[in-house]
């Protein structure tokens, strides 16, 4: 039988619906467990905040439209920098598809380097590269992980690897989960070709063919619980501009799964009573912090002609550090260049002399999640180690360096008040005492607020993403990440979602009834 996706902006009155298992939220985590378990015979709901907004709309909208529509907060979103810790814009997608939509595709594996500590040190004993393989493989081929082929380079791209070959360092192609890629450098704001595979195109078509129902403008405010065991989620059908309440919404399900995010589902997880004294949940908040570098070179570079993300560089990955290629549209490069009035505008007169990479930071964590008392968006704290604050200021220093030695004539650091440095004033120029509020950071990934633990004391779900202590309750997302990766997590993020989908679809649940 096949599903729907039905607008809850169109609903009357109010929604109650049964199902074997309901889904928050239909991004990574939740289009991954929604189709494995609708191809499994199982009765699955999909519930999403936001709009079902088609790839080609998307696709067609300028980049201020999907900030607007596709974005969470119009992408303002941020983690308050704590203790001389950088504030970090923390953007994600607020649509059906979630915040796949609006992520540049990148897909890499978790490092073995990372493997090791969760199952040696963390004690996930399943959590090694041969363990994780079969999830990887079936989740690469869903979404078609493919490698971006040199061709599809941009020039800025290209200056990066010239200079990183100078300095001998490696630089690998990058993996993306697309498919006709033509390289037009838009996949954050709608690929017009559709040629990106997030989840609303790759996952969720496949889902609704086996019978899977989505609902669009749903809010879920709590889980209804009885007896130590989750048997629903309750809260509003929204529709007009900010999400107004429209009706009551009741889904009654033998099993609840949450995948709101990093951020929001510790949230949802909270506001439903199961934050006791000393739990987990809504801490050890990682974010790879990411930081950008622009170089002015004497030549055109014309950088958003290309592949938006095409190569990255693993070498300093014992440093904690990962360069990644990027290049975003020119109009919101102008946007965050340095200077004001006549400056900015004669700088952003060479944007097309500009080439831009950037840096993630493996960042030990130390942030959390808490209600925001004046609205639905949360509120999120930030700290740095150490050791973090040394890794951010050595990724800079690096793809600084590697520009510089491709050429450019000038670099722009992402340091707040600063100004363009030329070669001579870059070797010169001290970092090291650049207080890290001054840096402008930004992250798509935000993770570890749920995390996964092999004993109920160190997280809050088990190692099949079982809420502890509460039956018939899972969470599938960033969240019970473990750990920051130091890489981008989609990818690892659907691989945990499908093990879970795939534990639950073993479940019989033709004999359990609904609870009242």
């Amino acid at each position: 039988m096949k599903g729907a996706i039905v607008s809850g902006a169109a609903h009357q009155g109010d929604l109650e619906l049964d199902c074997d298992v309901v889904i928050v939220g239909s991004g990574a985590g939740g289009a991954t467990v929604a189709t494995e378990l609708a191809l499994a015979g199982k009765r699955v709901i999909v519930l999403e905040e936001g709009k079902q907004i088609p790839a080609p709309e998307h696709g067609a909208m300028r980049q201020s439209e999907s900030l607007r529509h596709v974005w969470r907060e119009g992408g303002m979103t941020a983690a308050l920098g704590l203790f001389g810790a950088p504030t970090i814009n923390v953007t994600m997608g607020r649509v059906l598809g979630g915040s796949s939509v609006v992520t540049g595709g990148v897909c890499f594996r978790v490092p073995d380097s990372v493997l090791r500590t969760w199952s040696r040190d963390m004690a996930l004993a399943d959590f090694t590269p041969e363990g994780l393989d079969r999830y990887y493989r079936h989740v690469e081929d869903a979404i078609h992980v493919e490698e971006v082929p040199a061709s599809l380079r941009s020039r800025s791209t290209e200056l990066f690897v010239e200079g990183a070959e100078k300095l001998g360092i490696p630089v690998h192609p990058m993996s993306r989960n697309t498919k006709d890629c033509n390289g037009c450098g838009r996949c954050n704001f709608g690929c017009p070709h559709g040629a990106k595979l997030s989840v609303d195109l790759s996952y969720l078509p496949r889902a609704v063919a086996a019978g899977a129902s989505l609902y669009t403008e749903c809010l879920v405010d709590r889980i209804t619980m009885k007896h130590g065991r989750a048997i629903g989620v309750e809260g509003r059908v929204m529709t007009g501009p900010i999400g107004t309440k429209k009706g009551r919404l009741r889904v009654r399900a033998k099993r609840v799964v949450v995948a709101c995010g990093g951020m929001h589902t510790p949230l949802l997880l909270r506001a439903s009573g199961l934050a006791h004294v000393g739990s987990h949940i809504g801490r050890n908040l990682t974010l790879h912090p990411g930081f950008r570098v622009y170089a002015r070179f004497e030549e055109k570079v014309r950088g958003w002609q290309g592949a938006l993300q095409s190569a990255y560089s693993d070498a300093f990955e014992h440093e904690g550090v990962t360069l990644t290629g990027l290049f975003v549209p020119a109009s919101v490069i102008a946007a965050t260049m340095p200077y004001a009035g006549p400056r900015h505008a004669k700088l952003t007169e060479q944007i097309d002399h500009i080439a831009m990479f950037g840096a993630l930071v493996h960042d030990d964590g130390g942030g959390s999640i808490h209600r925001n008392p004046f609205g639905r968006e949360p509120v999120a704290f930030y700290r740095c180690s150490e050791r973090d604050h040394a890794r951010i200021r050595f990724g800079i220093r690096k793809i600084a360096d590697i520009f510089l030695a491709a050429g450019a004539r000038e670099v722009f650091l992402p340091v707040l008040g600063s100004e363009g440095l030329t070669p001579d004033e870059f070797r010169h120029f001290d970092l090291d005492r650049i207080p890290s509020t001054r840096l402008e950071a930004a992250s798509q990934h935000p993770l570890g607020t749920c995390r996964m633990s092999k004993h109920a004391a160190d997280g809050v779900v088990d190692p099949w993403g079982r809420v502890w202590d509460t039956e018939g309750l899972y969470v599938a997302d960033g969240s019970i990440l473990p750990s920051s990766l130091g890489v981008n997590p989609q990818l690892t993020i659907m691989m945990a979602a499908t093990r879970i989908a795939w534990r639950l679809a073993d479940q019989d649940l033709s004999r359990e009834s609904l609870a009242a």
